[in-house]
């Protein structure tokens, strides 16, 4: 008889999860609806008739989120990472010159996947604390002969968003370079618009503005980038899970690259029927109010926000600790007593609330913004909670 090593003792999940479950107000996952929640709880075959009606519909209502007509509509199995690596994987190849427009931690990760396929990046930092500048872009593409630029459209990390992204991406265009973009945190919480801004590859995460579940991302190729760097391409990519040509047989054929993940895929296709329902338009409004109230409680509350508002990103809100303060004890007293998660940073004294998808909700912020203050000045900071309640609600309502 073969001797076998003794099963681990194992407390179950029901005694290690929180008795009330914690609203998630980080920079993602984000709560998700009861319907997503749902269909995430199916499995069905990942391959058949069944799959095929929801894979297409799932790339109908990409195309839409997109904002683009391209047929290269694919999600991907694994994390917005996994999506942002397949873009870089397939549209750079070893010897590519790369432009990459860092603003921080998740810009700088593309330029980490560029080196990783043997491409060749160039660094353009932005001035810190900013959004990429156009005519520093333009002076970059004038020095060197490059094949791609990679940006983010909100850096995630230090709450920077880059407004001139629509402008940047036409530029690059005009030197003939790929463009590929990160929207991990931003897509269907403001405008992003594909095929008229003229960027190859978008990617986005499914937990963060779909309000679907981790996991399971999204990805879109341009019709020009799919023939002119994907179709043609003689060498084989160094990922075999996120070559692009075999993903197509998935998405496009009808055919078998992996099994899919199935529950996943419904998740993001109930996720994205609710997008599409509530409209884009609608959709923007509702994020831009939510987060600007947010914004104005925290400031009137008396503490102060990272970015100067010209350069922030809204569907992540970058709140300056002060001195005295632990970000970890107040995140640690949310958490705690009001049951409110938020997010702190990557080696930054600040703290950040997510408004992306069901963050934006006004009960979702009435219930944050008193626990930040709660817990603020638990910690020690002197702030006046009352006025940045009564002006978040002022902004609400449509005064402000």
């Amino acid at each position: 008889m073969i001797e076998l090593l003794p099963p681990p003792s194992i407390v179950p999940l029901e005694h290690i999860l929180p008795d009330e479950p914690l609203l998630m107000m980080g920079a993602g996952p984000v709560p998700i609806p009861q319907k997503v929640a749902a269909a995430n709880s199916i499995v069905i075959n990942h391959l058949g008739e069944t799959m095929n009606r929801v894979i297409e519909q799932v790339k109908d209502m990409g195309r839409y989120v997109f904002q683009t007509e391209s047929s290269h509509v694919m999600g991907v199995s694994g994390p917005g990472s996994a999506a942002m690596e397949m873009a870089v994987a397939n549209l750079v190849t070893p010897g590519s010159r790369v432009l990459c427009i860092t603003n921080g931690y998740f810009s700088q990760r593309m330029a980490e996947m560029v080196r990783r396929v043997r491409g060749e990046p160039t660094i353009l930092e932005a001035v810190h604390n900013e959004g990429a500048d156009v005519a520093l872009v333009e002076r970059a593409l004038q020095q060197g002969q490059f094949d791609v630029v990679t940006l983010v459209q909100g850096e995630t990390s230090n709450t920077v968003c880059n407004k001139n992204l629509n402008q940047i991406a036409k530029l690059a265009k005009r030197y003939g370079c790929l463009v590929i973009v990160d929207a991990v945190c931003t897509l269907s919480t403001m405008p992003l618009a594909m095929d008229s801004w003229q960027v190859d590859a978008i990617i986005t995460g499914g937990q963060k503005g779909l309000s679907s579940i981790p996991g399971v991302s999204l990805l879109a190729f341009s019709e020009s980038a799919w023939a002119k760097k994907i179709a043609p391409r003689k060498e084989l990519p160094f990922h075999w899970c996120l070559d692009a040509q075999l993903a197509d047989k998935f998405w496009n054929q009808k055919s078998y690259h992996y099994t899919a993940p199935v529950s996943g895929i419904l998740a993001l296709h109930e996720a994205l029927r609710l997008v599409c329902e509530e409209t884009l338009p609608q959709r923007f409004e509702r994020h831009l109010r939510c987060s600007e109230a947010l914004q104005a409680g925290i400031e009137t509350m008396g503490l102060q926000l990272l970015i100067e508002k010209q350069h922030r990103l809204n569907s992540v809100v970058g709140i300056v600790v002060p001195d005295h303060v632990s970000a970890d004890v107040v995140r640690a007293h949310m958490s705690k007593v009001h049951k409110v998660e938020i997010s702190g940073a990557f080696g930054l004294n600040i703290l950040r609330i997510g408004q992306m998808g069901e963050q934006s909700r006004a009960y979702n912020l009435f219930r944050t913004l008193h626990a930040l203050g709660s817990s603020m000045r638990a910690a020690g900071a002197e702030l006046d909670l009352p006025a940045g309640m009564a002006e978040m609600e002022r902004v609400l309502s449509g005064e402000g």
